[in-house]
């Protein structure tokens, strides 16, 4: 006897006594939403950028990894703070680099701030309604001096002296706005930029980790701390301006002995 032969003897199970209801499913487009945060600044002086974020990469709940960099250089002298999607970001500032690489090799020059913040919102413009996340402080020094631009997902793109993006970014406004001011001294705003962050950690649940601060300086940009939130916090002299902050033109500390365990930082 054929196989097909068995298949039509075979008696067929009775419908279910109810309708069964239809399957459950989310549309292709619609991605699953994971709620995510970070804490990152930056704000402008005389004396160049001020940049700081805290270290924690959340997905959803989970802590991803309590040590990533989230100040990330794109040449000597021009440093990115990124919020949203890590690579969403890492993605888009490697072809930001290698775009003003090749306009480095056109015109003969380094491209300036506002002119790497057309770049990066120009691009991200062309893809906009693809569910991209970046959040992006380009914060460097060129030909006009000290620059700082916001660069959203949308392609908005802003001028600005003061910036803090992320979910802690509240809480960090409530120190600067008080304490900001852009005559003050490289320590001082070293030390703001420490409490602003430590601060945000704090009260918002996806920040922490540690404290990265860095200084755009007509020179290139330089590494000037990693603190863990922990130790800022608990310590009150770490929260304030101490007698070396104090001091100007302090010897600033190499680069090397602020570098956290299992990771490095080159400069571009």
């Amino acid at each position: 006897m054929a196989l097909q032969d068995l298949l039509r003897r075979r008696p067929r199970s009775p419908p279910p006594p109810w309708p069964l209801p239809p399957p459950c499913l989310a549309p292709a487009s619609t991605p699953c939403p994971l709620p995510h945060g970070t804490t990152t600044l930056a704000f402008r002086l005389a004396q160049g950028v001020v940049a700081a974020a805290d270290t924690r990469s959340s997905c959803g709940t989970y802590v991803a990894c309590p040590a990533s960099r989230k100040v990330l250089p794109v040449h000597a002298r021009l440093l990115a703070t990124t919020s949203g999607t890590s690579a969403d970001c890492a993605t888009w500032l490697r072809a930001l680099r290698c775009q003003l690489a090749l306009r480095r090799q056109e015109d003969g020059r380094e491209p300036g701030v506002a002119e790497a913040a057309a770049l990066l919102a120009g691009g991200l413009r062309a893809q906009r309604g693809r569910g991209l996340c970046v959040a992006v402080a380009l914060c460097g020094w060129d030909r006009a001096g000290p620059g700082l631009w916001y660069v959203y997902s949308d392609g908005t793109r802003l001028p600005l002296d003061v910036v803090a993006v992320g979910s802690g970014s509240p809480y960090a406004y409530g120190l600067l706005d008080g304490a900001y001011r852009p005559d003050m001294p490289p320590a001082a705003a070293y030390a703001l930029a420490r409490r602003a962050v430590a601060h945000a950690t704090h009260r918002d649940a996806y920040s922490g980790g540690c404290v990265d601060v860095f200084h755009v300086r007509q020179s290139g940009w330089v590494w000037v701390s990693h603190g863990d939130v922990g130790e800022l916090r608990g310590l009150a002299r770490a929260l304030a301006p101490t007698e070396e902050d104090e001091e100007e033109g302090a010897e600033q500390t190499s680069v090397d002995q602020y570098k956290p365990a299992g990771t490095s930082l080159e400069r571009h």
